[in-house]
């Protein structure tokens, strides 16, 4: 632990952000790293509570009481090596992470948590500055070859596991670069490409084949996140490998079958996000979807709705409306109640912060334009009632629209890829694969293993680590017999 009186003595410091009207000119990143000193108060919060809910709280789980000591005593780059010991990518979580291991703290039962997340970020960024992270190749080669099929949080946590015990990796990618939706997925503002393309740096130096622009399996999907220039068959890779690891993202929006839903201007939220990273990667993007000038309004309340919101707002959009199907949360949870689990609260993010009106408990009714592009939509306002939603009477409203975003979240990874491969899925579509047990992470088909969102589902960045890297224990334990990675 930190200092025994600091959580006592300390208040909880916030992350620093650049001023709204400086960071709304660009999709560069701006939250600012804690600086030592502040690192070190912020670690000294730390309680001996004696069992670390926060452990439990977090996927991966980090041990946070370690390497909160390690920096209250300046001992950084242990806390680094104790930070990398459960977390590939520490500088990802530590920017788009929720930080569910924040709302475990035992702090957090009746005052504000320790930074945690904050915490992970300076430490992870203090190993980089002082060239502490560097690559880790195998000393020996087993000759055991295996593909990952994506190149997500999940793909790339197994692929480093599984290079750094001899095996040889290559990943394959549909787009045209690495990353998948932490590249064209999340927007720039929250995580700059260059975090990305340094650790891939080291990954190619431990040995880790990259090749985007392959689609495998099937007949490429034709559409805006699919720019592959090459197929390849899943029997050929079946034969070409040693093991197969599925690891793509799920990317299937949800949709909203409405009248109206054909007009010009109503998008997934997919479609248009990869456009504004891709125009930040240099490409230039032929009819890119903006929202300069325009009324635009997203239709779902996660974090991909406020990432449609952050990129609309620097886009210069004339107004920003997020609506949400769910009643409004409560702006402070029950802690009593509901502690060390995660709690159902008003969150507000840092793009909702740089002008955004939110609604609850709305349901979209239909669209309507003219000459097929859409002008508006009508919507209704709900009453929910044991869990039940029931449209207001009389309660009808519309609300101007040029540009229309579906954030409603994701229903399944790529069904041709499973197809392909001849995997059994489960009942939402996903690859079928248990995690624990004999054969864990292995799918129906032989020598062929899921995780990440392809196995469960839509989720975090944070859980796609913890499923990578177990499944790359899995993959190893399958080829050697026995394994001595972590889990």
């Amino acid at each position: 632990m930190g200092k025994v009186t600091g959580f006592i003595e300390f208040e909880r410091q916030k992350e620093s952000y650049l001023p709204v009207e400086a960071r709304v000119k660009n999709n560069k990143e701006f939250v600012l790293v804690l600086e030592p000193d502040k690192a070190k108060t912020q670690a000294a919060r730390c309680m001996d509570c004696g069992t670390p809910f926060c452990m439990s709280g977090c996927p991966v789980h980090n041990i946070i009481p370690d390497w909160n000591d390690l920096v209250y005593t300046r001992n950084y780059r242990g806390a680094l090596e104790s930070l990398h010991s459960t977390n590939n990518f520490p500088e990802f979580t530590g920017r788009v992470c929720p930080a569910p291991c924040e709302a475990s703290c035992t702090l957090n039962v009746n005052r504000d948590p320790v930074g945690i997340k904050s915490i992970e970020l300076f430490i992870v960024e203090k190993g980089f500055e002082s060239g502490w992270i560097v690559p880790q190749p195998a000393a020996t080669l087993t000759g055991k070859t295996v593909a990952v099929i994506g190149s997500g949080p999940a793909g790339l946590a197994a692929a480093q596991q599984l290079a750094r015990v001899g095996h040889a990796v290559t990943v394959f990618e549909k787009n045209d670069r690495i990353g998948g939706l932490m590249r064209y997925g999340i927007p720039g503002f929250k995580l700059d490409k260059d975090i990305l393309d340094r650790r891939l740096d080291q990954m190619r130096a431990e040995g880790v084949e990259f090749r985007p622009g392959v689609y495998v399996g099937g007949e490429p999907l034709k559409d805006i996140t699919n720019l592959a220039s090459q197929t390849i068959a899943a029997e050929e890779l079946m034969k070409s490998f040693d093991a197969v690891l599925l690891t793509g993202g799920s990317e299937q929006g949800r949709d909203l079958p409405v009248p109206g839903r054909e007009l010009k201007g109503i998008h997934y939220a997919m479609e248009f996000l990869p456009q504004q990273n891709r125009v930040d990667a240099g490409d230039k993007v032929k009819n890119q979807l903006r929202a300069e000038g325009k009324h635009v309004v997203v239709i779902g309340g996660g974090d991909t709705g406020s990432d449609c919101v952050g990129t609309s707002r620097r886009h210069g959009a004339a107004s920003i409306t997020q609506f949400e199907l769910l009643p409004q949360p409560p702006e402070q949870e029950n802690k009593p109640l509901v502690w060390p689990y995660w709690p159902i609260k008003l969150r507000t993010s840092s793009s909702h912060e740089e002008g955004c009106n939110r609604d609850w408990s709305v349901a979209t009714k239909r669209f309507e334009g003219r000459n097929g592009k859409v002008e508006k939509l009508v919507a209704a306002r709900l009453e929910w009632k044991d869990g039940k939603m029931s449209e207001v009477p009389d309660s009808e409203f519309e609300m101007k629209a040029d540009l229309v975003l579906l954030a409603m979240g994701f229903v399944a990874p790529a069904a041709p890829v499973l197809d392909a491969f001849g995997v059994e899925k489960d009942g939402r579509g996903n690859a079928k694969a248990a995690t624990d047990g004999a054969g864990c992470y292995h799918t129906s088909v032989h020598k062929v293993f899921a995780a990440g969102d392809m196995r469960r589902g839509q989720s975090l960045v944070v859980w796609a680590i913890r499923e990578g890297r177990q499944a790359a224990r899995a993959v190893d334990e399958y080829l050697m017999g026995a394994t001595d990675l972590p889990r």
